[in-house]
């Protein structure tokens, strides 16, 4: 049984070796020369990672745990990173088993100076090569993920990268940076159907810029870019709807065509889950009001959180169940001409148009829905009400 006095002079023996001025030169020199595809590598960027996987090592040792989960996300990033500089992954292993060898060895010949027994040595190799292993899973992960990702077609591997951005967490932080989405005032999701024209997604678009999905010829895939690139959007076919992700706020002004978008943000990469359902009920109640163009969760937050509630528009069918059977046969006129109305802003005159009614036809249908119900559709919560159960009952079978 080890005594704490026994593991303060281990981590005093490890900090020591860490922090003597020639250990990082002398491992960064031993790594470029020993493994070729690392020579190629800048020597800042090689000292850096260096750096701060020491710092990682020495601080999970000193504390007797494995790895946290922010220092498994900076082993992603490197892992990505040197996928992405053409890095095999048995080459960045190889990296780091140089490094390891040469700060072992020192720890080694220090030992005896610092009082630290063979055998104390021993057990904070044993903690060290446990944290190396989880390291190393996830290095090859996020290398070989970003090596698949880069072999797919262009199309498949902006989908491959935006289910990685809208996955959320420390995944999208990474899938940003790979993909250039760089916007320094937040990112912005994007979701139309696949049927529709995507409008232009900016409103403030220069002759030179392109719509989000546009590629020029000579062009590089969005998977293709590095870490330094900055793109507008990366835009594709995501589940079932056209998904993008943006740089810049959208416009919202209606577009020829009839097409609708929904749209949410700004927000950080680790958000864009989040973002991503915001936009999914933005683009849902859109299409429920009938607008067209680009519209933001903002501008139909009330509509989308009726939409939302499946359960309270079920509570709400199941209440008046016995209006709806006192309605028989005329119910499904009733619920129109209500709803109608509502959606003209109450306006008799205009859902009679729409309908092709006369506008007593309004009149007498609204105060019918009004004596079954007993919801009064003139308030601000009552037409809430009303319009959310004309809804439910017409999209009744």
């Amino acid at each position: 049984m080890r005594s704490p006095d026994d593991w303060a002079s281990m981590v005093h023996l490890i900090e020591r070796v860490v922090g003597e001025d020639d250990l990082l030169p002398s491992v960064v020199n031993g790594v470029r020369t020993m493994v070729r595809e690392v020579a190629v590598l800048p020597a800042a960027d090689v000292s850096s990672h260096t750096r701060a996987l020491l710092a990682a090592a020495t601080r999970a040792v000193a504390a007797r745990r494995g790895p946290t989960e922010a220092e498994l996300s900076f082993v992603s990033e490197l892992g990505t990173a040197r996928a992405l500089q053409g890095v095999p992954i048995e080459a960045v292993l190889s990296a780091i088993h140089v490094a390891e060898r040469a700060i072992w060895s020192r720890a080694r010949e220090t030992a005896a100076e610092e009082g630290v027994s063979a055998g104390l040595l021993l057990d904070a190799r044993e903690l060290y090569d446990d944290w190396s292993e989880a390291v190393r899973a996830r290095l090859i992960t996020a290398h070989r993920m970003t090596e698949v990702a880069r072999a797919l077609p262009a199309a498949n591997r902006d989908a491959a990268l935006l289910r990685r951005l809208l996955a959320g967490g420390s995944a999208a932080a990474l899938a940003a940076t790979e993909a250039g989405l760089t916007g320094t005032d937040g990112l912005w999701v994007l979701l139309a159907r696949p049927g529709d024209t995507l409008p232009a997604t900016t409103g403030d678009r220069t002759p030179g810029d392109r719509a989000p999905g546009d590629r020029a010829p000579g062009d590089r895939a969005s998977s293709d870019r590095t870490p330094g690139d900055r793109a507008p959007a990366l835009l594709a076919l995501v589940d079932g709807l056209l998904t993008g992700v943006l740089t810049r706020a959208p416009g919202s002004a209606p577009v020829p065509g009839g097409s609708v978008a929904g749209v949410a943000g700004p927000a950080g990469p680790e958000e864009l889950a989040a973002a991503r359902r915001l936009a999914l009920a933005a683009l849902t109640a859109a299409e429920a009001a009938g607008r067209t163009g680009v519209v933001h969760i903002a501008d139909v937050a009330s509509l989308a959180a009726v939409l939302d509630r499946a359960d309270l528009s079920s509570a709400l069918a199941d209440h008046h169940r016995p209006a709806l059977a006192a309605l028989g046969g005329n119910a499904r006129a009733v619920a129109r001409a209500v709803g109608t109305w509502l959606e003209a802003d109450r306006d008799i005159t205009a859902a009679a148009a729409a309908l092709f009614v006369h506008p007593n036809t309004i009149r007498n249908r609204v105060q019918r829905f009004t004596q079954v119900t007993g919801i009064d559709p003139h308030t601000t919560f009552g037409g809430v009400d009303a319009w959310w159960l004309c809804r439910t009952w017409l999209a009744q079978p």
